[in-house]
């Protein structure tokens, strides 16, 4: 129960109209009751009158009547709250006001003025009460008639500037603080007066009289004055010094910024021009962000100061500012920054910790940031006044520095300003570091990649070949899935797809791992089906050992092995747990060869099977992985049945390109998506025939005389092509494949010369030993018969057919060079076939 008191009680107005007099003798009690009474308690006057008044109140209240009275007797009257019992029982709380009633003879010496408190909005106040609420309030309060001049206002305004409340009386708001927006603050004054409705709360920034150098804010409110029959006399407004909590504000809302827009790529270049746009305007004028050179490497910053030189290199990641063009350097991104070892920029870099000048020194331009052959320029010269620097820190080593400059902000940079760049230069350190650290892991694992895929593909004229490779982990740009083009003999050309389960690195060092057997068995010149059982044999047995990551890895890989014969235009492939390839004739007709489909590597099952198919020239293989033919993740749950999957590749591939290699991009483009679920590698190759003048062939009798003969057509042959130069050496190679043919093995003998990019020479016969090659003594009669093949031939070996075996030797005609995936390739010098398209 709240009292409320006053000692001068003569001093206060109080409207009677409205109250129920009750009379009082100096003992207290009631001798004069009105029907407003009654009507306040329901006692009528003969219930009351002769009864003490603390009859009349609750028992609360009623003790405080001989303290109350006492009161009355010092002061003259007593006005406050007390709440009455009425007479069915229920408190009534009354407003009360007790006066001396000195014109009645006693008793009746005091009259109790009471009004029902529920129906009344307070007791009126003296004015000496309502100047001090105005006057000694903490809040600037003014008051404005409706041509916005001040008409009064308190102390407490004055301490905003503009002189004591009487210099403002007849002037308006844009003369008292042109620091401020005058036009808004009066447009919104103006709005009260028009709309009645006022505002709270309004927030204005600015700078004030009484502190011109530094942005204040200012929570103001605005209320319209109305006279009595409710017409603006003018606005009554309030304002508080809000500017510890506006700055609070922004500084959280430069750390979320920073939070959401510092490290949302993992570059560090990026990372480093992501911090200066944070920090610009919000907290600088200009900024810039300078780095080790290891740093943008990638590589692990070395601890410690700098080495001892003349100048200290840093190079520039990103700047920042409020004006275009950034005029306030002249270095630019990439370029080096160079500083003296005594600079405080070297110095931030050497100890790890902040430095912080409110107000630069003009003479302070030697440690400036230079760039060769620009001059030096001062800082104050270029219109910078105060300055931080924070080290760029992350796991205890200092990467590089970040300079805050303010140019156009009067007010410097204080200890909260150097503790909120400290806060955010930490977060983008971290992420600065991540990058680094994700660059050099990136590096590596693209060194990787260039390791294990072929950046370059052989030269052959046995296909035009193209591929196109499009990895799941964008990050890494590493994948399972992989091809591979391996020239064999006789003019032969191996085509490889596999897909190995996973990605990034590990998948990529499994991937690695069969590419490599893949290459060794087709040297050994292996039909297909053979050469996947060699390959499944690998796998198992790798992933049987603990310690082969990679093997394990590998358990559950696909692989497609193709082999091309441009001489008869017989392919023959054999499938792993792999989609077959699609098959695009020369008049466009795509078809999917029915291809008998083995297990997978490493998990055993059925052996494998080959197919043959002969192929038309001009017919194009388009070898992929799975991931082609995968569901687009826009689509989640509607993975497509293999058909469909096929008739959505059927639809690219008869989008006519007349390049190849855009044939090929534009099927990929199509049916995979910007960021795949699963890995896509896409190999096509359109097959070329040998012409018949490319290919000559003879069958020789087994008896030593023909050897001769052979010779003889050889030499006749090579002179029709134009390879007198090669007559030599090839009678010399002819001469032993054929002496061995006819010592060593029994059966028809064959001899075949084939002339593409080198020399091929073959011969077959139905033996199954194999040719050993001997390095014969001095005094050993025989036994260099291979050994010449091999000092004579570029390349030489052996392959074995369901007849026998082929011995062969070649002999280049060209310079062996591998071109960029890009690249086109020329006509090979001395040979009638044409030109292959692209290789990639």
């Amino acid at each position: 129960m709240g009292t409320s008191e006053h000692s001068d009680a003569t001093e206060q107005r109080f409207d009677a109209a409205d109250a129920a007099p009750v009379l009082l003798d100096t003992h207290g009690v009631v001798s004069g009751w009105s029907g407003g009474g009654e009507r306040l308690l329901g006692y009528a006057a003969a219930e009351v009158v002769g009864r003490k008044v603390v009859e009349l109140l609750m028992p609360e209240d009623a003790a405080r009547v001989p303290a109350l009275a006492e009161q009355c007797r010092r002061g003259g009257g007593w006005s406050g709250i007390l709440t009455a019992k009425h007479r069915n029982g229920h408190p009534v709380p009354l407003m009360v006001r007790v006066v001396e009633a000195q014109l009645c003879p006693d008793p009746e010496r005091w009259i109790a003025l009471v009004t029902d408190l529920a129906r009344a909005p307070g007791w009126e106040m003296s004015r000496s009460v309502l100047e001090q609420m105005a006057t000694r309030s903490p809040l600037g309060i003014a008051i404005v008639d409706t041509d916005l001049r001040y008409v009064w206002s308190n102390d407490a305004l004055a301490q905003f500037g503009g002189g004591p409340p009487q210099d403002r009386i007849g002037r308006r708001l844009a003369d008292i603080q042109p620091g401020l927006d005058s036009e808004r603050l009066e447009a919104k004054m103006r709005q009260v007066l028009e709309t009645g409705e006022a505002v709270v709360g309004y927030e204005q920034v600015g700078r004030v009289q009484s502190a011109p150098h530094r942005q204040c804010c200012h929570a103001m409110s605005f209320t319209r004055l109305n006279d009595g029959n409710g017409y603006p006399l003018g606005v009554y407004y309030t304002a508080m010094d809000i500017t510890d909590r506006y700055l609070a504000r922004q500084r959280l809302a430069l750390l979320d910024r920073a939070g959401e827009h510092i490290g949302r790529s993992l570059d560090v270049v990026r990372t480093a021009q992501e911090l200066a746009d944070v920090a610009v305007p919000g907290l600088a004028d200009f900024v810039a962000v300078d780095l080790l050179e290891s740093v943008l490497a990638g590589a692990e910053p070395t601890p410690g100061p700098p080495s001892d030189s003349a100048m200290v290199t840093l190079r520039r990641a990103g700047h920042g500012s409020v004006r275009d063009g950034v005029p306030e350097t002249v270095i630019r991104i990439g370029e080096t920054a160079r500083y003296r070892p005594e600079s405080p920029p070297v110095r931030v870099l050497t100890s790890g910790e902040s430095w912080h000048e409110e107000q630069l020194d003009p003479q302070a331009e030697d440690w400036v940031a230079t760039a060769p052959g620009h001059p030096a320029a001062t800082l104050v010269g270029l219109g910078l006044h105060s300055m931080m620097i924070v080290p760029i820190r992350s796991r205890g080593i200092t990467m590089g520095v970040t300079s805050f400059f303010r140019r156009d902000r009067p007010d410097p940079f204080d200890a909260q300003d150097l503790a909120l760049a400290e806060e955010f230069v930490a977060r983008a350190a971290i992420c600065v570091d991540n990058a680094r650290r994700y660059t050099r892991e990136r590096d590596a694992a693209l060194v990787l990649q260039r390791s294990l895929l072929p950046s370059h593909l052989p030269e052959q004229d046995a296909v035009d070949v193209t591929a196109c490779y499009r990895p799941a982990d964008e990050l890494t740009g590493l994948g399972g899935d992989w091809f591979d083009v391996i020239p064999l003999s006789g003019a032969r050309v191996a085509l490889v797809v596999g897909d190995v389960p996973g990605h990034g690195i590990d998948g990529a060092a499994a991937m690695g791992r069969l590419r490599t057997a893949v290459q060794t068995l087709a040297d050994l010149d292996l039909p297909p089906e053979e050469v996947l059982a060699h390959l499944d044999d690998l796998v198992s047995r790798g992933a049987r050992e603990e310690d082969a990551r990679s093997a394990i890895q590998a358990v559950g890989s696909s692989c497609l092995y193709v082999v091309y014969d441009p001489v008869s235009g017989q392919c023959a492939m054999a499938s792993s747990a792999h989609p077959p390839p699609a098959l695009v004739t020369p008049d466009g007709t795509v078809s999917f060869p029915d291809l008998p489909i083995g297990p997978a590597l490493g998990t055993g099952g059925l052996p494998f099977e080959a197919a043959e198919f002969c192929l038309a020239e001009g017919t194009v293989l388009a070898l992929h992985t799975d991931g082609l033919l995968a569901v687009d993740p826009r689509e989640p749950g509607r993975e497509p049945e293999l058909d469909a999957g096929r008739e959505r590749l059927r639809n690219a591939l008869e989008l006519r390109d007349p390049s190849l290699d855009g044939r090929c991009v534009a099927v990929v483009d199509a049916l995979v998506p910007a960021r795949p679920n699963d890995d896509v590698a896409l190999l096509m190759a359109r097959t070329h025939r040998l012409g018949a003048g490319q290919v000559a062939s003879w069958d020789l009798e087994s008896d030593p005389a023909v050897v001769a003969e052979a010779r003889k057509k050889v030499t006749r042959q090579l002179s029709e092509w134009g390879l007198d130069e090669l007559a030599y050496t090839t009678e010399l190679v002819v001469s032993e494949l054929v002496t061995n043919a006819i010592r060593y093995a029994s059966g028809p003998i064959r001899l075949r010369l084939i002339v593409e990019r080198a020399l091929i020479c073959e011969v077959s016969d139905a033996g199954a030993s194999a040719p050993h090659l001997r390095h014969p003594r001095t005094t050993d009669e025989g036994g260099r018969g291979l050994f010449l093949v091999s000092q004579f031939s570029q390349r030489w070996g052996a392959r074995y057919t369901l007849d026998g075996k082929v011995i062969w030797a070649e002999q280049s005609l060209t310079e062996q060079t591998d071109e960029p995936l890009s690249d086109t390739d020329e006509p090979a010098a001395g040979t009638d076939g044409p030109p292959p398209e692209t290789t990639r």
